[in-house]
């Protein structure tokens, strides 16, 4: 095992580490201690026995007690000793396993993976992509953590996720949030669609798809100020419905494409949530003579990281499979 851990204590506005040894004086005690010689642990750390002993000494001064007692040529281990190696041990063993895990995954996939995925779109597709994975690279395991924006970028930014899939992206371009620190690679793109059940199209709709017919319409909205339907209308048509008939108020999306399957109104989802529905008929999307409404969903990472083998690997593994779903996945840069 490599120690490199030239640590010295740290000073900060605790005082944290200022209460511990010089973690340099820990590892030569702990090769003195397995070797129950100075001059072994000074061939097995590459130093003097002076420099040995000298580490030694300003230990047990640092702790004010004695940890070996010279007997015949041999370091015979007091109770302090003993002690403090039961409390190293464990440490280092964990160091062990832990730095071989690291080396590890640089080379192929292993360890664990932290990504994050906006909610709806990750409860319906991140555990089978998921599941996939992990017949090519089982010692690869996972925390998934489903949010928006606003609750997954600050997680980045802290370490505390790899990478994350996001729609940061407006419909004409713009980037919500302040995103300088990060790397962003458009992944994907949503058909966002007006859509009934094929029921209520043919009862209701009957292929006029006209602004003044449209908003005389039931709907099923997610926000009570209905933005999401405000917005398609505006889109479409370059104005808003001064009122719209809202039916349902749900936060979900699971929940509106229900909705809709039982006939209570017009939604806005997107497109390959519903795609055998859509092929069936079962769902009908209100398609406009115009531009389609696109969601992009990007990858998102700090701007200097290096992913390692684990997360490259998943990233060719998710586009692959999305691809393979018929979601259009954009090529990468």
């Amino acid at each position: 095992m490599s120690w490199g851990l030239g640590f010295r204590a740290l000073e900060n506005g605790r005082g944290m580490f200022s209460m511990l040894p010089d973690f340099n004086r820990l590892k030569v005690f702990y090769y003195i201690y397995l070797k129950k010689s100075s001059v072994a642990a000074a061939k097995e750390l590459h130093i003097t026995q002076s420099a040995v002993s000298q580490h030694l000494q300003k230990l047990e001064s640092e702790i004010n007690a004695p940890l070996f007692t010279r007997l015949h040529r041999r370091l015979v281990p007091t109770a302090a000793g003993d002690r403090l190696f039961r409390v190293l041990k464990p440490f280092v063993d964990e160091l062990e396993v832990g730095i071989g895990k690291i080396k590890k995954a640089q080379g192929t996939p292993s360890g664990l993976l932290r990504i994050g995925a906006p909610v709806e779109f990750g409860k319906a597709y991140m555990p089978g992509i998921i599941s996939s994975f992990r017949k090519k690279y089982p010692e690869v395991t996972f925390f998934l953590k489903l949010g928006d924006p606003a609750t997954l970028l600050p997680i980045i930014g802290d370490g505390e996720l790899d990478f994350a899939y996001m729609d940061v992206f407006s419909n004409d371009g713009q980037i919500f949030g302040e995103l300088s620190g990060y790397s962003i690679e458009p992944f994907l793109e949503e058909d966002v669609i007006m859509a009934c059940s094929g029921e209520y199209y043919e009862l209701n709709i009957r292929r006029d798809h006209s602004f003044k017919h449209l908003a005389a319409k039931e709907f099923i909205e997610y926000k009570l100020d209905a933005s999401a339907l405000l917005s398609w209308f505006n889109y479409h048509f370059g104005r808003s419905p001064i009122q719209l008939n809202v039916v349902l108020t749900v936060d979900n999306v699971q929940a509106v494409i229900a909705a809709i399957k039982h006939h209570l109104g017009l939604g806005v989802i997107v497109s390959h949530l519903v795609a055998q529905e859509i092929s069936n008929a079962t769902i009908i999307p209100v398609r406009i003579p115009s531009k389609k409404v696109i969601n992009k969903i990007s990858l998102l990472q700090l701007l200097d990281k290096i992913p390692n083998q684990s997360e490259k690997a998943f990233q060719r593994h998710f586009r692959n499979e999305i691809h393979f779903m018929g979601i259009s996945a954009l090529q990468p840069v």
